[in-house]
């Protein structure tokens, strides 16, 4: 699952830390925020022993489009980047399903930390057998020259990151060629992180190859298959099986990785291009009834030809004040019409009953992000108030118990649920109470006002303008939902929210009241109750990149756009949609929550979103949103941008108040998580370098905990330490977890061990199709905790 993004740029203010005075801060998961531990999902592949599984034959695999790079240290790495290097390099560790490190034991005897004083030392044992496809083996040579490039000291090699290659002292080769000793100069608890991928000398030795040579092949590689051909005409990608390799021998003859967009698969699927392919949740329904319900409950949506059978029915009425003859012969045309779009979709649903539907939950959630750079979201309790007036868990339910998975709010931002450091910390933040909500809001100075003079012109054109946008051209597109066009001015949200409008009043009002009211006496109460106050600590010199999110890195002039709800991916940019502004619904006349102010000024924030059309889901969440704020007096203004532009345009550059996008999770959440959340700093030229931060949110203590736990060499005070800086993180209101985003995935009937691997590694030797005869459950799920592959847990603790 994952997405890759990087560290980026500037803004024009510096986030001081400040003190924070939040209760039960060290302690505030379980009782106010939730479980402990989340629901865990186990991956959905159809399972099948080795020998059930066909000798040859080529899987055709829909990713969004092929890698720029096959070089997963470079910035526009993306994620099928690193599932070519999966399927071809050696990695020390791989995932588990429970997203835990896993010793590779084609790779790696065993490997742990032999010393730690004077100096951590790790030794690795390779597998004897552990060879290179040109006849060289695997040795400390590799390892060596891994670490040269990525340590951060070159500046010729074009890295993206180098967390933890830039704590090692030394590589060196052991009593023999098969053991590689790693030396630190700063103790590592993530020293797992590293090598997986290992890339040859042949490619780590030169600049001129990590740059240039690396990004269109790999002449050299380890693994069940290697690169083969690549066609950029038709979009695809080869991996042919390797003879070369000494593990079990892949069962496919190659594996075809085909540029497929998202929205376009189930045609594929019906043109017979593709296998295995990530689909949609409208797509995931058809695939779902064709399947004669397989994969769960997902509700029933209109089939492709059904909105062309309602248009002919208008047609049809549209022309019935005719004669009876041309009535007559309409009609007739009419259910002609009708009967042929039947037996189109009929067929095509047919053809897509050879597929079956895969879901489990992507290892990535989606957050909130409060963008606290400048403006009302610069005041932490303006974030806080935001925060708490979502309902975290409707959000969670509206996406993912169509599907029928756990609707779950991820409780913590440095982990997920199954992992060893997942805890519920959001009781740092608090549930969910409209009341304090507005309590905090009128602490910063904001109160119910009439907005007057220039203020309230300019937001009175800035919503004209909006909403003539909106209906002009409402009516112009062809609606794709199979239902018949509005004749009416609403769009569907604006008239949900006005039908729930006079039931709102009232708590409304009462909310408003007491928000007011009771504002000192809360305020006593906090300062009463709160912890006392956290010094600041120095700001640590180290700066890491994320290990699984890089691709906006080292060049601002190489980033790109993303997909929907993800980090940017590092591709060339499609060119850019219009952009649309849409400003949510006025406070009403009776009856509708007072639009607060400050200054003669209404409380608005710019909440941007993605246009395109795989992220509708993200916008209906970014809806939902915008109602919960509007209860509490605050307006949004929504802005739709192309997808191509959502990230490297907005988010990166902080170009928005509120926003949705999702981070993948990760075994290491000390190294991974600091660019992520660590604070804002100032850098030589002025500017403020945010790393990862998008939200621009941080303090000096969540970066001391987080140093302090990747230094930190003893799991159990390790995991601590990560979850006292995930309570820190609640508590500064930057970034607000929603849901584990569900992972939905069509794959051929007879495609074994292969579909919605969650956390998993792929077991890339077993992949295949069914053998003649063979008898295998249908889409049986593999239980947590017994992987196909051949793993063992951590070792070296």
């Amino acid at each position: 699952m994952s997405s890759y993004s990087g560290p980026r740029l500037r803004s024009a203010v510096f986030l001081v830390a400040g003190v924070l005075a939040v209760p039960a801060l060290a302690s505030c998961s379980g009782d106010s925020g939730g479980t402990h531990a989340g629901r865990v999902v186990a991956p959905d592949v159809h399972q099948a022993a080795r020998d059930r599984v066909a000798e040859g034959g080529t899987l055709h695999w829909a990713v969004d489009r092929l890698p720029s790079t096959l070089n997963t240290f470079q910035a526009d790495a993306d994620t099928t980047t690193a599932r070519v290097a999966s399927a071809t390099l050696p990695s020390m560790f791989h995932l588990d399903r429970q997203g835990r490190p896993a010793r590779s034991a084609a790779y790696l005897r065993d490997a742990k930390v032999e010393t730690t004083e004077p100096r951590q030392v790790v030794v690795y044992h390779l597998d004897p057998k552990a060879a290179w496809n040109n006849g060289r083996d695997i040795g400390a040579d590799d390892f060596a020259a891994q670490w040269q490039a990525l340590r951060g000291s070159d500046s010729k090699y074009w890295t993206a990151r180098n967390a933890g290659y830039d704590r090692i002292a030394k590589v060196e080769r052991g009593a023999n060629a098969q053991e590689v000793r790693v030396t630190f100069a700063k103790p590592y608890a993530d020293w797992r992180a590293l090598f997986s991928p290992l890339y040859p000398k042949e490619v780590m030795g030169s600049a001129e190859t990590f740059n240039d040579a690396a990004r269109t092949g790999l002449a050299v590689s380890a693994g069940p298959f290697r690169v083969g051909k690549e066609d950029r005409g038709s979009g695809d990608l080869t991996l042919e099986r390797d003879t070369r390799w000494w593990g079990d021998r892949a069962k496919l003859d190659g594996l075809v990785l085909r540029a497929v967009p998202a929205g376009k698969r189930v045609k594929a699927m019906l043109d017979g291009r593709v296998d295995l392919a990530p689909v949609e949740q409208d797509e995931a329904a058809r695939v779902a009834r064709a399947g004669k319900g397989d994969g769960g409950p997902l509700a029933p949506q209109s089939g492709p030809n059904a909105a062309g059978a309602v248009a002919a029915d208008v047609y049809s009425r549209a022309f019935a004040k005719g004669s009876p003859e041309q009535v007559n012969r309409l009609d007739r045309q009419n259910r002609a019409d009708l009967a042929e779009a039947r037996a189109v979709e009929e067929a095509q649903q047919r053809s897509l009953g050879r597929y079956r539907l895969r879901k489990s939950l992507e290892p990535a959630y989606t957050q909130l992000a409060l963008n606290g750079e400048s403006g009302p979201l610069s005041d932490e309790r303006v974030r806080r108030a935001v925060a708490r007036a979502l309902d975290r868990k409707s959000l969670a339910q509206l996406v993912l118990k169509p599907l029928g998975l756990p609707a779950d709010p991820v409780g913590s931002h440095l982990a997920l649920a199954g992992q060893d450091a997942y805890a519920d910390s959001s009781g740092a933040l608090g549930k969910q109470d409209a009341v304090e909500a507005q309590a905090l809001l009128s602490d910063a100075g904001y109160k119910p006002a009439q907005v007057s003079g220039e203020a309230a012109k300019k937001d009175e054109a800035a919503q004209g303008k909006a909403g003539a946008d909106a209906d002009g051209k409402a009516g112009t597109g062809a609606r794709t939902d199979g239902k018949a066009p509005r004749t009416d001015a609403k769009a569907p949200e604006d008239e949900a929210r006005s039908e729930k409008s006079g039931a709102d009043a009232g708590k409304a009002r009462t909310a408003g009241k007491k928000a007011g009211t009771e504002k000192k006496a809360g305020a006593g109460k906090k300062a009463k109750d709160a912890a006392a106050p956290l010094a600041p600590a120095p700001v640590p010199p180290q700066s890491v990149l994320l290990h699984q999110a890089y691709a906006m890195a080292a060049r601002p002039a190489k980033a790109a756009g993303a997909a929907g709800a993800y980090a940017p991916k590092g591709t060339p940019a499609p060119p850019r949609a219009e952009e649309k502004v849409e400003a949510a619904p006025k406070a009403g006349p009776a009856g509708v929550p007072a639009v607060l102010g400050k200054d003669g000024k209404p409380l608005t924030l710019r909440f941007v979103v993605p246009a395109g059309a795989g992220s509708a889901q993200l916008r209906e969440v970014g809806e939902k949103i915008a109602g919960m704020v509007e209860k509490i007096g605050i307006r949004t203004q929504v802005q739709k941008v192309s997808d191509a532009s959502y990230f490297k345009d907005h988010i990166a550059t902080g170009d928005y108040d509120m926003a949705l996008w999702s981070w993948p999770g990760t075994a290491f959440p000390a190294t991974d998580a600091r660019p992520v959340y660590g604070k804002p700093v100032p850098a030589a030229d002025g500017s403020l370098n945010v790393d990862q931060n998008y939200t621009r949110v941080g303090t000096d203590r969540i970066d001391q905990l987080l140093d302090q736990a990747a230094g930190t060499l003893d799991a159990k005070e390790a995991g601590q330490l990560v979850k006292k800086a995930d309570a820190r993180i609640w508590a500064a209101a930057g970034s607000i977890p929603l849901y584990q985003r569900p992972e939905l995935v069509a794959a051929r009937s007879d495609l074994l061990n292969a579909g919605a691997f969650g956390f998993a590694t792929p077991d890339w030797e077993n992949i295949g199709f069914a053998a003649k005869g063979a008898k295998g459950a249908k889409g049986t799920k593999a239980p947590v905790g017994k992987p196909v592959r051949n793993t063992t847990a951590p070792v070296g603790e």
